[in-house]
């Protein structure tokens, strides 16, 4: 990573922790002049989010036709260094008021329905080992090319948030949606609802813990899987893809 660290006037440099927050931010403006390239080569200008809670990140409005508007959220995470075909997964969004009301205009930049489409534009890489990065020396600039990068080995992604989505939450009690962590099934959009499409993952998100079913032992329970979903709509449960966390088997020579 050519990112080194923090520079001050007077050419004092500071390292960089693997902070997950700080990488992001970090990517985000390093990508950015590419995004804003892309988006004026293609007739698009940029609306960046008004706060920093609202999605999404960026809105690409057509400059000729204000109705044609996409959503591009930055996704960043890391691989599990056991387990490098997974990565620790990240967040699609919330699926709170804007998702269940497509007209609101709470916490998203426009309203949910008025985007064609809903991209993450993500990036997967390794962290470096903690042990070889010294978080507390503070570098000359002469020594730049001597400082341990933070991260490396990066894998970039575009994917429909729709068809990269789990069936469950993706940050604790907050409503956000999770994705899934197999990094070909991210790299290809194999996700769970990719194929019985996106009416599929908007219903289930919607209604996610809403709906009521008896839990076969005399009570009741709250719908919080997908295959139990697609049962109680009648859909097809073969059309679910399952998550891929175990490690992929070895072809036999």
């Amino acid at each position: 990573w050519t990112v080194k660290g923090f520079i001050d006037v007077f050419q004092n440099v500071y390292t960089i922790s693997s902070d997950t927050k700080i990488v992001s931010k970090i990517l985000e403006i390093h990508l950015f002049p590419q995004i804003v390239e892309f988006a004026k080569l293609h007739g698009y200008r940029i609306v960046l989010a008004d706060h920093q809670n609202y999605y999404p990140d960026i809105s690409l409005v057509h400059i000729q036709n204000e109705e044609i508007k996409f959503a591009l959220d930055f996704k960043t995470t890391y691989r599990i260094p056991n387990k490098p075909y997974l990565c620790n997964g990240f967040t699609l969004g919330s699926h709170g008021k804007y998702f269940e009301d497509r007209k609101s205009s709470k916490n998203i930049q426009f309203p949910y329905g008025s985007y064609l489409g809903h991209f993450c534009l993500g990036i997967i890489y390794d962290r470096v080992d903690g042990t070889t990065i010294d978080e507390t020396r503070i570098h000359r600039l002469h020594e730049l090319q001597a400082i341990t990068s933070v991260i490396r080995n990066f894998q970039f992604f575009v994917a429909e948030k729709w068809r990269i989505a789990s069936d469950k939450s993706g940050s604790g009690n907050t409503a956000n949606i999770g994705s899934i962590n197999n990094i070909e099934d991210i790299i290809h959009g194999n996700g769970m609802f990719s194929k019985l499409g996106e009416e599929w993952f908007d219903d289930y998100w919607m209604n996610f813990r809403k709906i009521t079913i008896p839990d076969g032992k005399g009570g009741t329970t709250k719908i919080s899987t997908l295959k139990e979903f697609v049962t109680y709509r009648n859909g097809d449960i073969s059309l679910i893809v399952p998550k891929r966390n175990r490690a992929p088997k070895k072809v036999k020579k």
